[in-house]
């Protein structure tokens, strides 16, 4: 079955930085694009990050251009979510994401990212 694992997550102050990373098993890791989302509380899940199955193509969400850098490693099954100059709205549950060929949608647990001083 798919897994999803974030970790990384944790306490840090404006304008510094976390290495956010997902292990993926129970699927073909390499022939899957994989996506970063987040939810602040009381917002919705907003998409943050995406990257196509080769680590060849990605896009990110306005807010987190120039900031956040995401990437893969194929033969760890693992995709990672750089994230530098951390500002304050930055603060959320951070969520691992794959879509399967039939449009369902899989999550990890969520690692939470604070960002405060």
């Amino acid at each position: 079955q798919v897994k999803l694992v974030e970790s990384g997550g944790g306490l840090v102050q404006p304008g510094g930085s976390l290495r956010l990373s997902c292990a993926a098993s129970g699927f073909t890791f390499s022939s899957y694009g994989m996506n970063w989302y987040r939810q602040a509380p009381g917002k919705e899940r907003e998409l943050v990050a995406v990257i196509n199955s080769a680590g060849s193509i990605t896009n990110y969400a306005e807010s987190v251009k120039g900031r956040f850098t995401i990437s893969r490693d194929n033969a760890k099954n693992t995709v990672y979510l750089q994230m530098n100059s951390l500002k304050p709205e930055d603060t959320a549950v951070y969520y691992c994401n794959v879509r399967s060929i039939w449009q369902k949608d899989y999550w990890g647990q969520g690692t939470q990212v604070t960002v405060s001083s």
